[in-house]
C-alpha cells in the first residue's frame, strides 16, 4: 500500500493508541496492533508526526530509538508551566546535579554519579527513578554488574528537548571534570 493509499483511520488508530499508552510503544508493537507491516507503520507514524507539526497542534509524536510516544508540543511549554509546577514538585539541587550527570554521561552507574558529585547519590537516584526522569537501561559488564541509568521520554518532555542531542554544551570546567572522572573510571 502506498502512502497515498493509507487509510486515514490508521492515523486515528495510532494517535489514540499513543494517547492511552502508559509507556512508549515500539514500531513492532504498533504495527502488530494495527495489523500492518512494520515499515508501513513506521511511515504512517512519521507522517502523523509531520502532520501534527504542520497543523500546529498542541501535541507531537516523539520518537526515541525505536519507541514512539505522544507528547506535548514544546511551543506550548510556557503556557503549561504553571500546571506542571503544580503537578510535580520541583527538583532539589542535588537531584538536578545527579540528573545532569546521568543526562550527559548516559549510560552511567550510581558510582559514576557519585564520583562527579562527590557524595552519596542513592536517594536522589531513587527519587529520579520514582519521578520517571531516569530508568535502568542495563548492567555494566564489570564485577558486581552495577546498574546503568539513562534518561527517559519524561525527562525530554519535562525539559522541552526532542533528544539528548539538544542538551546545551558543557562549560569548559564541567567538560574537564567529566574528562577527569571518565579517565578515573578506566583505572
Amino acid at each position: 500500500m502506498t502512502d497515498d493509499a493509507r487509510p486515514p483511520e490508521l492515523d486515528v488508530h495510532f494517535e489514540a493508541l499513543l494517547f492511552i499508552a502508559e509507556r512508549p510503544l515500539s514500531t513492532a508493537e504498533l504495527a502488530e496492533l494495527a495489523g500492518i507491516p512494520r515499515l508501513q507503520a513506521e511511515a504512517a507514524l512519521a507522517d502523523l508526526a509531520e502532520r501534527l507539526i504542520e497543523d500546529e497542534r498542541g501535541i507531537r509524536v516523539q520518537r526515541h530509538d525505536d519507541a514512539w510516544q505522544l507528547v506535548t508540543a514544546p511551543e506550548v511549554g510556557a503556557q503549561l508551566a504553571a500546571y506542571a509546577a503544580r503537578e510535580e514538585a520541583r527538583l532539589s539541587p542535588a537531584a538536578l546535579e545527579a540528573l545532569a550527570v546521568i543526562a550527559y554521561r548516559q549510560p552511567c552507574t550510581r558510582g559514576d554519579v557519585e564520583r562527579v558529585r562527590g557524595v552519596d547519590s542513592d536517594y536522589v537516584i531513587r527519587s529520579l527513578l520514582h519521578r520517571r526522569l531516569v530508568v535502568e537501561v542495563g548492567r555494566r559488564d564489570t564485577p558486581g554488574r552495577p546498574t546503568l541509568f539513562g534518561t527517559t521520554f519524561t525527562f525530554l518532555e519535562r525539559f522541552g528537548l526532542t533528544s539528548t542531542d539538544d542538551l546545551p554544551p558543557l562549560s569548559t570546567d564541567a567538560a574537564q571534570l567529566t574528562a577527569l572522572t571518565t579517565a578515573s573510571d578506566g583505572e
